[in-house]
């Protein structure tokens, strides 16, 4: 493992309070050559979360603190290791203006980013699909079925491939197969593997990278990566390149899922 891709930090509201330098240690001691903050951006000002602690996204106010604080970090450890400067950059379905106005004003300040779905549109509502098992299962039955639930996240995720998110947009797609985080207890009576390799044709053509994220092993209802081993080898098939990142919401978390990913290959 030369490099995690997709590391979160001390501004993430729903994270640990784990310093920058914390992460930064954890990464040299794993021998990372490189690490990337991908912390949450700020979410559209006309944007309700429907999170319960409304903590989905970073405090816009303290962006400008974010990019310093990395300024200075990435010449403290330049001997050591690179840092990269990111975002994980929400896919909203009806506020892309507002997004791409947000990339155009910062992206200059980006070394890379994610671009991810955590939030379906149901009606005139949102909601996160991914915030809790509970949840999930109140969305889908709101939605009628498991199924529907799956179905709106793979056409929204469509979506966010599609959209004109400006010349800032993000170039990697975030954790694919996110909506399988629950599967263990609301497993779907469908298969998507066809959707989800329609979407990796879609990523394809766009010339994007993939998110080959290692949290979703962790993740007790769900124990594999997104996304697992078959769509992992299509996208290689493919030449879609694929990016580790551990996904970590605190130091102890960089590296997560990696031996597994790794050992999926080589086995």
């Amino acid at each position: 493992m030369k490099a995690d891709s997709h590391v979160h930090s001390p501004f993430c509201p729903h994270g640990s309070s784990d310093t920058f330098d914390e992460y930064i240690t954890r990464g040299i001691e794993l021998g990372l050559k490189e690490i990337t903050f991908t912390e949450h951006a700020p979410l559209p000002r006309d944007f309700q979360d429907p999170t319960p602690q409304k903590d989905s996204g970073m405090d816009a106010a303290l962006l400008l603190e974010y990019f310093q604080q990395l300024q200075v970090l990435k010449e403290r450890y330049k001997d050591k290791i690179l840092i990269k400067t990111g975002l994980e950059v929400d896919f909203i379905e009806g506020h892309e203006q507002a997004t791409k106005d947000l990339l155009d004003e910062i992206g200059e300040f980006l070394d890379d980013s994610i671009l991810s779905v955590h939030f379906i549109k149901i009606q005139n509502n949102w909601h996160c699909m991914d915030f809790s098992a509970d949840e999930f299962g109140q969305i889908a039955e709101k939605m009628g079925s498991v199924e529907a639930l799956y179905a709106k996240y793979y056409d929204t995720l469509e979506k966010s491939i599609e959209a004109d998110l400006g010349s800032y947009k993000p170039e990697r797609i975030g954790h694919i197969t996110l909506v399988h985080k629950f599967q263990q207890r609301y497993p779907p009576a469908l298969n998507f593997d066809e959707r989800v390799f329609r979407v990796l044709d879609m990523i394809k053509k766009e010339k994007y990278q993939l998110d080959y994220n290692g949290a979703g092993l962790v993740k007790p209802l769900c124990g594999e990566p997104y996304p697992p081993e078959r769509f992992a080898r299509r996208a290689m098939d493919l030449g879609i390149p694929l990016v580790y990142g551990s996904d970590a919401h605190q130091a102890k978390d960089l590296g997560q899922g990696y031996q597994a990913l790794i050992s999926e290959f080589n086995g």
